[in-house]
């Protein structure tokens, strides 16, 4: 059935209801208003206003980080441009608004932002019962937790060794994390009840810098990214070596929109074919139609080539080539953000599927 065909029986409705007795009529009202809207995808909503709204940390090094400036760097940051990229063949599109983990589900289903890139970890809980959906996974991590050597810990210290001494433990609330670490340290201490939360990890970081708190956790590339920006590599100790959860990260949006929600996978699968072929934004310039051709599903992806899938999807057949022009491929994305604070892809469940790791779109055809 066609939107124009839909639109027409919404129409016959709202005469069906108007000329209906007052019994029901309310109801029936209402039912007709909420099938109007889903009509409308958050894509339309999107275009039809002129730029994104993400919502991210601001704060998680390397992954978002509001600049002196107002502008935002870091890979989920990045993510957020390559959408606005796509929609609009323009990345700088893009309204940020930074968000605490325990404000950002209300966030999105409000639609104040919308796409949610906030180094949130995709469970079956937000899955189901919060009326969300996830994308691809961004960043494959896992939580991991950071004492100061001078304390005695070290990166062969446990779980057990936490329970065992009664140490205090700092993170945010609202996270996976803090059910990670009570239910992780209970195994070997039913009575520990040592944790203290906040709001944001950055408090986190400040109790555990001022020694409010034994030991500090969260996802192991933000204890990574805190140890290096405050060039504490020899002082403090993550552990353990391998982490306690898994936290796949990635975009979140509402759930039942599902041409929203191919925008945002195919952007994010963009870059990591364009991975694969070794086309970043450093060379994609230097591509000739030859090139395309040589390499049809690039050039479908590319808007190249006959076959393109992006103008089906509601895009320019360019779209795509925008997000590899002006953003860049997944290795150019993580490598900018990630390699700097000591997280390398290399051995990681984030390198390429075809060097052993994870990262692996659907073909583009």
């Amino acid at each position: 059935m066609n939107r124009k065909t839909i639109v027409s029986l919404l129409v016959l409705a709202l005469v069906a209801v108007a000329c209906a007795t007052d019994t029901g009529t309310e109801e029936a009202a209402d039912v007709v208003v909420e099938e109007t809207e889903t009509l409308t995808s958050t894509l339309d909503i999107v275009k039809e206003r002129g730029f994104l709204k993400c919502g991210v940390s601001g704060s998680a090094v390397a992954f978002s980080e509001t600049q002196a400036d107002g502008s935002v760097t870091g890979i989920d940051a990045d993510y957020c441009y390559a959408i606005a990229a796509a929609v609009f063949g323009d990345y700088s599109k893009v309204e940020f608004t930074a968000l605490t983990a325990a404000e950002r589900f209300t966030a999105l289903s409000a639609s104040e932002v919308d796409v949610l890139i906030r180094n949130t970890t995709w469970t079956q809980s937000r899955d189901t019962e919060l009326g969300n959906d996830f994308g691809p996974t961004t960043y494959y991590d896992g939580q991991q937790l950071m004492g100061k050597v001078a304390k005695g810990l070290s990166a062969s210290s446990t779980l057990k060794d936490v329970a065992d001494n009664n140490l205090s433990v700092c993170t945010n609330a609202g996270t996976t994390t803090e059910k990670n670490i009570t239910e992780g340290v209970r195994q070997y201490n039913p009575s520990w009840d040592n944790l203290v939360t906040v709001e944001a990890f950055p408090e986190a970081m400040e109790k555990f810098k001022a020694d409010e708190c034994d030991i500090v956790t969260t996802d192991g590339s933000g204890l990574v990214g805190n140890r290096a920006k405050e060039g504490a590599l020899n002082d403090w100790a993550i552990f353990p070596s391998a982490p306690i959860s898994k936290e796949p990260l990635g975009p979140v949006y509402r759930q039942n929109d599902s041409k929203w929600a191919d925008v945002v996978n195919w952007t994010v699968y963009a870059t990591f074919i364009a991975d694969e072929y070794g086309v970043g934004k450093a060379n994609i310039g230097t591509w000739t139609q030859a090139d395309w051709d040589a390499n049809p599903e690039m050039g479908r992806l590319m808007g190249k080539n006959d076959g393109e899938l992006q103008t089906v999807m509601g895009l320019s057949a360019d779209a795509f080539y925008n997000v590899i022009a002006q953003v860049g491929n997944y290795d150019e994305i993580y490598s900018k953000n990630l390699n700097p604070v000591g997280l390398y892809r290399e051995g990681s469940a984030n390198a390429s599927w075809t060097d052993g790791g994870l990262i692996y779109a659907p073909p583009a055809r």
